[in-house]
């Protein structure tokens, strides 16, 4: 029983390995024979349909770097122009989906888990950082998958979103897949992009982690203040 979990364990991560692994998707399944319907069917997929376990960023650097071969498998000229739409398209799914859900969920009794006053301080949140959290969610696995079903959920202004969503999919999805065509033939480049993506994402958030931070140091020690300063009367008054 132990060597069948341990055979059975295996086979599984096997199996997730490659289904994040676009080079392997890409050219040794059936879909080798389909790689723009594959690329852009993934995109849509993880963008729209909360499904956030699908190759994202090395996705869309694979599909550059195979249109930069001697015979390309898909024209970049193509390439770029649909998955920058489909990357649109799927931000816009999953938005309607969070606006869909939204009602229920302010009709939904406060659980452990669950309480109206998140959903009102994440549209506050979204009215305050919500352009810059649409681009930059982009760059983030799992995080790009539910920021627009948040956006939606919290009722963010759709004019608003909308014009931002579209930025950040040229950035993401055109970007990267350039990046790809580019500089796909760069080893530490190709084996490190969703790291170096990361990287430049969290430098760009880390005024507002440390913003947080302060908050959050401040909050704790407000009541140790107050303790401090009834202390201090008392001992006056005595």
């Amino acid at each position: 029983m132990t060597l069948l979990a341990v055979s059975d364990a295996a086979t599984n991560n096997l199996a997730l390995t490659q289904l994040l692994d676009p080079m392997y998707l890409l050219q040794e399944t059936w879909l080798k024979n389909a790689v723009l319907p594959a690329i852009l069917a993934i995109v849509f997929i993880e963008t729209g349909l909360l499904f956030p376990i699908l190759p994202g960023d090395s996705l869309l650097f694979t599909g550059g770097m195979l249109a930069a071969q001697e015979n390309p498998v898909v024209n970049i000229w193509v390439l770029v122009p649909l998955v920058t739409v489909v990357a649109f398209l799927g931000d816009q799914t999953a938005y309607w989906i969070g606006r869909r859900i939204g009602p229920a969920l302010f009709n939904k009794e406060d659980t452990r888990f669950f309480k109206k006053s998140y959903v009102t301080e994440t549209h506050e949140f979204f009215e305050k950082h919500g352009p810059k959290t649409i681009i930059l969610a982009r760059f983030v696995p799992i995080v790009r998958t539910f920021m627009p079903v948040l956006a939606g959920v919290s009722k963010m202004d759709y004019r608003k979103f909308v014009i931002f969503d579209i930025v950040g999919a040229v950035l993401w999805a055109g970007g990267i897949t350039t990046l790809g065509y580019f500089l796909g033939n760069v080893p530490f480049i190709r084996d490190h992009i969703e790291a170096i993506f990361l990287l430049i994402v969290f430098v760009s958030i880390l005024p507002g982690i440390i913003t947080v931070g302060k908050k959050l140091i401040a909050k704790r020690s407000a009541p140790a203040v107050g303790n401090d300063a009834e202390l201090a009367s008392v001992t006056e008054n005595s």
